[in-house]
């Protein structure tokens, strides 16, 4: 009997159970009743863990979310993407210029060329001559005397039965006497201007040989390397621009030491170790030293002209007291690690990369490896301490699983897909974002090939593809016809260039009329030769994948025959990408904010192993991309870069696809927080920022209890 009621009642005691459960226990919409803590904690959903905690040595997109958040740079970007100050409150970019004195050369008028001579003409030619122009420019002009530099060069030598090896070179530098120009601002044309006065070959033909000597017995292979760098280690016209930061005071690192112009410097020479593998080493290559001119004043003083060198200021600065050399040996003797192992040990052995500590709005608390990584408010960061007080990062490697905990309010924000944005839009309890992305997808061209030689051809291959039907098919409406080489939301792209029109018609009539028709299998055919190639993309793309596929059959309209194939990302790269061993490829290029494309576009980067895959060569674009990278006046910038537009356009070596929008998804009750003068708070909706960019404001975001009605 006693079994049968426990039968009965079991079932009626659940139901009860279940009954209360949904009266009292928090949904998504009250998850705060429970949990009053959850407002102020905000949760990001990661697909993969961060590798290390370190400004100068990560580089992975996980990483790098938690070191923006817990270290500051120099300066950044600001919501319309000029430059502002941060831990610099102001700088200012001057330059040092200097000419050598050229024993052999001689003036316009026949006179031979001396220091003293040299100097006198520019001065006059300054004062009311044909330089009168740049008086106001040139702010003093000085002859130095020769002088003596000794060097050590490493030479890369590959001995006949032997691996290759790197020597050090001693090398004396006898520096004649040089004119030393100080300039307000930088210009590039400088020693153009100066034509007048000294003539128009004035650097040519430099003996180097009379002031260089290399010291020792080397061999021929040795010398004749060392000679190709002769103009380098003593050029005749010498650029050297300058920056003089002025440092933020009272700003507090994490564990309360005050940030000062040492901390820079150090951060400096940090990523100029070669034993600390940075790859920030390239950025701050063109550094020719750092000078503390106080505890808050520095200069940087570069080697050559190369305007985007200022934008890697915006790098986290690291703290020297906690990871100089005497930090870095007390660790070894508190880990107690052997002698060897403590001669080997580095910044990237230091426990500093898992517990990092910065200036920034947010301190580091706990990593938990493939779980999470937790982050509290700095109550006293400089620029206001940031609404939400914890910050965490989840580790949700599904992508299923990230958005089920989004939905049951876990994670607050993820990486939505376009098609999981699309359903969301319907769903009043959240606010979704389609911004643009610093990116663009493209077909790229080996115009080392024959058949893509020809830029009509090339264009015609874009006009036979209807780009639209990747943005409606693949994106669901999220992203934006492109047609050049910048990113669609900087000022460097220009709008005034129209895209490729869908035109199969047209396409087929321009490779007609360059001698392709149809042949009885109805593909395009030319002196015997069928217009077929190879497209291939990288596997686990699925969206280049599609663009493929529509690509495909949108050629075989026209009569040509276009092959496909995916191969896994390293197979890729290194047997196709790196090596020039393709015919076109599905790609797409995530952008930075300077103009500078050097490395993409300039024909000297077209070899192995570079970024200029595609072979492209212009010398007229040649010209503009070195005079964009060398300009520091924005407005001048901003003109080269629309005219390099334009010519890439035109030679079309990529059809370029479409500009992606990042999609975004966050609850309503998240606000953005503004405070009158009075104190008063208001709650504003949040919006992207001009340049897209979403989380721009993130300090100043909130979860409130209740949704806000804007």
């Amino acid at each position: 009997m006693l079994v049968k009621r426990l039968l009965i009642l079991a079932p009626l005691v659940l139901s009860v159970v279940l009954l209360q459960s949904y009266l009292w226990v928090p949904t998504y919409d009250t998850q705060a009743v429970g949990n009053p803590n959850r407002l102020q904690t905000y949760i990001e959903g990661s697909i993969g863990d961060a590798k290390i905690l370190n400004p100068i040595l990560n580089a992975d997109g996980s990483s790098a979310q938690i070191v923006a958040l817990t270290f500051d740079g120099l300066l950044d970007f600001d919501e319309n993407l000029n430059l502002r100050p941060r831990l610099a409150t102001d700088w200012k970019i001057t330059e040092e210029a200097y000419l050598l004195v050229h024993p052999s050369k001689r003036f316009p008028d026949g006179t031979t060329v001396s220091g003293q001579t040299l100097e006198t003409r520019i001065r006059r030619a300054l004062d009311g001559g044909p330089l009168a122009d740049l008086s106001d420019l040139v702010q003093s002009v000085k002859l130095l005397p020769a002088s003596l530099r000794e060097e050590r060069l490493s030479v890369r030598v590959k001995p006949a039965d032997g691996p290759p090896s790197v020597i050090e070179v001693p090398v004396t530098i006898r520096i004649p006497e040089r004119i030393a120009m100080t300039l307000q601002k930088v210009d590039q044309d400088l020693f153009t201007k100066l034509e007048p006065v000294v003539g128009k070959q004035y650097a040519e033909d430099f003996p180097y040989a009379r002031f260089i000597t290399i010291e020792g017995n080397q061999p021929d292979e040795v010398l004749e390397g060392l000679r190709t760098r002769f103009s380098d280690l003593l050029p005749v016209e010498e650029h050297n621009p300058t920056i003089l930061f002025h440092l933020r005071q009272g700003v507090l690192f994490h564990d309360g030491h005050e940030f000062d112009a040492g901390d820079v410097k150090f951060t400096y020479e940090a990523i100029m170790n070669p034993k600390n593998l940075s790859p920030r080493t390239s950025d701050f290559e063109p550094v020719k030293h750092v000078e503390i001119l106080d505890r808050f004043t520095l200069r940087v003083v570069y080697k050559r002209l190369f305007s985007p060198a200022i934008n890697a200021w915006g790098m986290g600065m690291l703290p020297e007291h906690l990871l100089n050399a005497e930090a870095l040996r007390r660790e070894t003797e508190t880990r107690g690690l052997s002698e060897e192992a403590a001669r080997a040990f580095g910044m990237r052995d230091s426990r500093f990369n898992r517990n990092p500590v910065g200036t920034g709005p947010f301190r580091f608390v706990e990593w938990q490896t493939d779980e999470f990584i937790h982050l509290v408010r700095n109550d006293v960061y400089w620029d206001g301490p940031p609404e939400y007080h914890h910050y965490y990062m989840r580790i949700i490697p599904d992508l299923l699983t990230q958005e089920v905990e989004f939905l049951a309010g876990a994670v607050d924000f993820y990486g939505a897909q376009p098609h999981q944005v699309a359903r969301y839009r319907k769903d009043q309890t959240y606010q979704s974002f389609s911004t643009l992305a610093r990116a663009y997808t493209y077909i790229g061209y080996n115009i080392r090939r024959p058949l893509f030689a020809d830029a009509r051809v090339r264009r015609a291959l874009g006009m036979a593809v209807n780009v639209d039907e990747f943005i409606e098919y693949i994106l669901y409406g999220q992203g934006e016809r492109t047609t050049g080489p910048y990113p669609k939301n900087t000022e460097w792209y220009d709008h005034s260039v129209l895209p490729l029109p869908y035109d199969p018609d047209g396409a087929l009539r321009i490779l007609r009329d360059l001698g392709w028709e149809r042949n009885s299998n109805g593909w395009l055919e030319k002196d015997g030769k069928i217009f077929e190639f190879n497209l291939i993309t990288n596997s686990g793309n699925p969206l280049r994948k599609n663009i493929m596929t529509i690509a495909q059959n949108a050629w075989k309209k026209i009569g040509i025959k276009c092959n496909t194939q995916y191969f896994e990302w390293a197979v890729f790269l290194q047997d196709f990408v790196n090596t020039g061993q393709f015919d076109a490829l599905v790609l797409g290029w995530s952008m930075g904010i300077d103009p500078d494309l050097f490395q993409i576009w300039h024909s000297s980067e077209s070899g192995p192993q570079k970024l200029n895959f595609a072979g492209y060569k212009n010398p007229e674009a040649d010209r503009l991309i070195v005079r964009i990278r060398r300009e520091y006046d924005h407005d001048r910038q901003r003109e080269y870069a629309h005219q390099l537009h334009q010519i890439i356009a035109e030679d079309q070596p990529y059809t370029f696809l479409y500009a992606p929008l990042s999609t975004a998804v966050l609850d309503k009750k998240i606000v953005m927080v503004a405070r009158s003068e009075e104190g008063e708070e208001q709650y504003q909706k949040i919006q992207p920022t001009k340049s897209g960019n979403l989380f721009f404001y993130f300090n100043r975001w909130r979860k409130l209890e209740l949704t806000p009605q804007f």
